[in-house]
C-alpha cells in the first residue's frame, strides 16, 4: 500500500483537538513531561533562528543583486512597498475590529498565571544563540550586498550550501517536530483552563484574515487594472487558478508555473512575466504579511501587551526584509520571522507557539493571496516597461 501523505495543516488540526481532548484526563506529570519537550524544542527555536535568517536572507540578497536591470529594482521595489502596505492595512484593519470582538486582556489574568506557574518543565537546557537577530539581519544585509557586487564564486557557494543546510533542518526537523510542539502547548493551556478561550480566538481571527485576504486582492488587481488599463475582476478572474493551485500546495515555489501560465493569459508579455512572477515567488509576500501582523495583533491584544504603530512599523519593515526567500515548504514564511516577532514584540515562547498555530491554520490563504498578488505585480511591470522598453 502506499503511504498516505497527510499535511502539515491537517497534522496540526489533529494536534489542536487532541491537545485540547487529553488535558481533560493526562495527570499533571504527564502533562510536564510535554511541556519540558516544548521548553527544549522552543530553546532549540532560539538558537536556530538566527542561522535560519542568515541562511535565507544572505543568499536571497546575492541572488537579487545578479538580476536584470532596471526591471529587478522595479519590480523588487512594488513588491516590498506591496508587502510593506498590506501590513498596515492589516493593522488599521485590526486595530479597530479587535476590540469589538475580543476581550482585551483576557489572557493575562490571576488565575491563569497561576495556573501557568504550576506547570513548569522538569528540566531546562539552555540553548543561548550564537548571535541576537538584528546582528543576524545586519550581517545578511551585508553579506548579501557584498556578494551582489564583487566577483567569484567560492563564498557565495558556501553560503548558498548553508541556506540547502537551514532548509533540510526547516524540512527534516522544525517542520515534523511542530505538531508535537502544538500538542504540547494546547494539552498546556487546556490543563491550565484557558483553551476555549484561545479556540475562540482562532475562530473569529481566521474569520477577519480571510476578508482581508479578499480585500486587498481587490485592491491590488484594482490598482493593476487602473495602471495597465485592464479590466481588474476579468484579471482577477483569470488568476483564479493559480490561488486555488496555492490552496493546495501551500508553497509559492510549487505554484509559479501555473501563475506564470494565467500572468500570460492576462496579457503580460513573456519576457516579463518569466523574469517577474519567479521573482515575486520569493519577495512577495503581501498576503503572509497580512496574516502575521493580524494574528499578532490578535495576540498581543489578548494578552494586554503594547500595540502601538511606532512599534509596528519597525516590526512591518523589518517583516518585508526577514521573509526574503522564505523556503518553499508550508510555514515557511512564519518560521523565517519568528526571530523579529519575539525581538521587536517581546512575544514569549508560548505566545511563539501560538502565533506559528494560528499562521498554519491559514497558511494555505496566506500563500494564495501571496502568488495570486504576484499576477497584479507582473501587469504593472508589463506596463512600465511597454512605455520604457531598455532594461
Amino acid at each position: 500500500m502506499k503511504r498516505i501523505k497527510i499535511s502539515l495543516l491537517l497534522k496540526i488540526v489533529i494536534a489542536i483537538l487532541l491537545g485540547i481532548g487529553c488535558s481533560y484526563f493526562f495527570p499533571e506529570a504527564l502533562v510536564r513531561v510535554f511541556v519540558t519537550v516544548n521548553s527544549l524544542f522552543g530553546n532549540f527555536l532560539n538558537f536556530i533562528i538566527p542561522l535560519l535568517i542568515l541562511g535565507l536572507v544572505a543568499p536571497g540578497i546575492a541572488e537579487l543583486g545578479r538580476g536584470a536591470g532596471r526591471m529587478l529594482g522595479v519590480t523588487a521595489l512594488l513588491a516590498y512597498c506591496s508587502t510593506v502596505l498590506s501590513g498596515y492595512f492589516s493593522y488599521g484593519v485590526c486595530s479597530l475590529v479587535y476590540p469589538r470582538i475580543l476581550e482585551r486582556g483576557s489572557f493575562s489574568s490571576d488565575e491563569t498565571l497561576a495556573a501557568a506557574q504550576s506547570l513548569e518543565p522538569y528540566f531546562v537546557i539552555d540553548m543561548p544563540p550564537l548571535f541576537g537577530v538584528m546582528s543576524a539581519l545586519i550581517l545578511s544585509f551585508v553579506l548579501g550586498l557584498a556578494l551582489a557586487s564583487v566577483k567569484g564564486s567560492a563564498f557565495r557557494t558556501v553560503l548558498g550550501e548553508f541556506r540547502e543546510v537551514i532548509m533540510l533542518v526547516i524540512r527534516r526537523v522544525i517542520i515534523p517536530l511542530l505538531p508535537l510542539y502544538i500538542f504540547g502547548i494546547f494539552l498546556k493551556m487546556g490543563a491550565e483552563g484557558t483553551v476555549m478561550t484561545i479556540v475562540g480566538l482562532f475562530i473569529k481571527v481566521i474569520l477577519v484574515i480571510f476578508i482581508l485576504h479578499v480585500v486587498l486582492l481587490l485592491l491590488q488587481f484594482c490598482i493593476a487594472g487602473a495602471v495597465a488599463g485592464k479590466n481588474p475582476l476579468r484579471s482577477l478572474r483569470n488568476m483564479l487558478p493559480a490561488y486555488m493551485t496555492a490552496l493546495g500546495t501551500q508553497s509559492s515555489a510549487a505554484t509559479i508555473p501555473v501563475t506564470l501560465a494565467q500572468a500570460k493569459k492576462n496579457g503580460v508579455r513573456a519576457e516579463v512575466a518569466d523574469f517577474v512572477i519567479p521573482l515575486c515567488g520569493t519577495i512577495h509576500l503581501s498576503g503572509s504579511t497580512l496574516k502575521i501582523v493580524a494574528c499578532t495583533l490578535a495576540i498581543a491584544y489578548m494578552t494586554g501587551m503594547p500595540a502601538d504603530i511606532g512599534t509596528y512599523t519597525e516590526f512591518i519593515f523589518m517583516l518585508g526584509i526577514a521573509m526574503v526567500a522564505a523556503p518553499g515548504v508550508p510555514g515557511g514564511a512564519i518560521m523565517a520571522s519568528v526571530g523579529i516577532i519575539g525581538s521587536i514584540l517581546g512575544f514569549d515562547e508560548d505566545m511563539q507557539g501560538l502565533m506559528i498555530a494560528l499562521y498554519i491554520a491559514m497558511d494555505s490563504f496566506g500563500t494564495a493571496c501571496n502568488v495570486t498578488g504576484d499576477g497584479a505585480i507582473a501587469l504593472i511591470v508589463d506596463r512600465i516597461f511597454r512605455k520604457s522598453p531598455a532594461l
